[in-house]
């Protein structure tokens, strides 16, 4: 998820560069409800379906959408292989994956791992080769995501609507990451739970089903009384969810990255470490933060400097 709303940038600096280009972007079926709501993005090509095509048609697939330019932003070489035998006429890659060697006729020298550009500039920089020289800002990209230019697409259900408090700041936290990035200590959040004033903030938990589980036995013992909707919410609920909350908390993962680009205040949480810190994954959007830990874990980011950034949040 994260990796999509990150590309949504490129998407949006090429449409205000060439407003008549038609971009289709080719991404995994659960990342759809993201993309829709990206205006910038007229076409969404499913790869789950795509990939279960034979490669003949694969290729008939791909000639039949009169692609000019392929820019692979997620290097995968059944989709380059394919793009190369449909004659796609500009196939961009990045000399780190050996197979663009062979299936693209644009390479770019870029190792995403060791660059020093945030993920959403890497992905602008490989528009290179169609003449766009200019990467702008972190501050500039953070400015992209506008309600024109990432919106929610459905309507809250009232099953979830109720959930807010009209009267208190509506916090997310986003505890966990499905294992997909570091994690601040449950112990952080709980601590952090018990010095939120219960009378300015409405807390609400989020997460994956898998995670809900985990929660079970967590949640009775907060001090504070907390709503748990983790398990519950389809991505296209999240996404509005998200959207009608006033701010969400996580560490690198994609709701943080959806909470930044839906426009509300949102506190990342980063270690160190080259790859994954925030010099590459920092949340990009008009109230977005981080704070960086000094190590290849959170430890030590403490809950009072978290809680200092949320407080804050009340003045805006």
């Amino acid at each position: 998820m994260g990796d999509v709303i990150l590309t949504l940038p490129a998407c949006i600096y090429l449409k205000s560069l060439f407003p008549n280009v038609t971009i289709s972007i080719i991404a995994r079926t659960y990342t759809q409800p993201i993309v829709d709501c990206c205006p910038a993005i007229d076409h969404f090509i499913n790869y789950d379906e795509f990939r279960e095509l034979p490669e003949r048609e694969q290729v008939d697939f791909l000639k039949q959408k009169n692609i000019d330019v392929i820019v692979h932003a997620f290097p995968n070489r059944k989709i380059a292989v394919a793009a190369r035998k449909a004659n796609i006429k500009i196939r961009i890659g990045t000399t780190s994956k050996n197979f663009h060697f062979f299936t693209c006729n644009k390479l770019i020298r870029l190792s995403r791992r060791n660059s020093d550009l945030h993920e959403a500039q890497q992905n602008i920089f490989l528009l290179k080769p169609l003449g766009v020289d200019h990467v702008p800002t972190i501050g500039t990209i953070a400015n992209y995501y506008t309600r024109d230019n990432f919106r929610q697409k459905h309507e809250l259900p009232g099953r979830l609507k109720k959930h807010l408090d009209k009267d208190k700041f509506n916090l997310i936290l986003h505890t966990k990451s499905n294992g997909n990035g570091r994690e601040w200590d449950m112990d952080n959040f709980t601590k952090l739970i018990a010095q939120l004033p219960p009378d300015k903030f409405h807390i609400i938990i989020t997460g994956s089903a898998k995670e809900h589980e985990l929660f079970k036995t967590w949640i009775p013992k907060l001090e504070a009384p907390v709503t748990d909707l983790s398990g519950q919410m389809t991505l296209d609920e999240l996404i509005s969810f998200v959207c009608s909350a006033d701010g969400l908390l996580a560490s690198g993962t994609g709701p943080l990255h959806l909470g930044a680009a839906s426009g509300i205040h949102t506190l990342g949480l980063f270690p160190i470490t080259r790859s994954v810190n925030a010099t590459r994954w920092a949340p990009l959007g008009i109230k977005a933060e981080h704070i960086e830990s000094d190590s290849d874990d959170l430890s030590s980011i403490t809950e009072d400097m978290v809680l200092k950034r949320i407080m804050n949040w009340l003045k805006n």
